[in-house]
């Protein structure tokens, strides 16, 4: 699995956990079925169990908004690429927001990628 790839299947996987009971093994094999990729178990697995500290981290650069009424796919989106971009080492952050903002324009609407990408520059300020 490619990574972009990787990255579209942990937003859906993700997306799905938010405000569910759900297992993240449960989310991950209900999208990907029994095919796994390192990248992807290690997006999924580490932005879900990391949430707490991400969202505490959205919640200072969030202007004029709180996490809660974010629409839930910028919410998942955001929460994804802090997770890579403080968790995770070898991505240059341009390659996180750039990918954010794909995501955002493949499952979000046509300002999504603007706010997202508004919030993530804030991160390598």
């Amino acid at each position: 699995m490619k990574r972009h790839e990787a990255r579209e299947k942990a937003m859906q996987t993700l997306f799905q956990l938010d405000n569910t009971e759900m297992s993240p093994q449960e989310a991950m094999r209900h999208i990907v079925g029994e095919e796994t990729d390192p990248f992807y178990e290690q997006l999924v697995n580490g932005t879900f169990e990391n949430r707490a500290e991400i969202d505490g981290s959205l919640r200072s650069k969030l202007e004029n908004w709180t996490l809660d009424r974010l629409p839930k796919v910028e919410r998942t989106v955001l929460r994804m690429a802090v997770y890579e971009l403080q968790y995770m080492e070898g991505t240059p952050a341009k390659v996180v927001l750039n990918e954010a903002i794909e995501l955002c324009k493949t499952f979000g609407d046509e300002t999504s990628g603007r706010f997202v990408n508004g919030v993530l520059s804030k991160y390598s300020e």
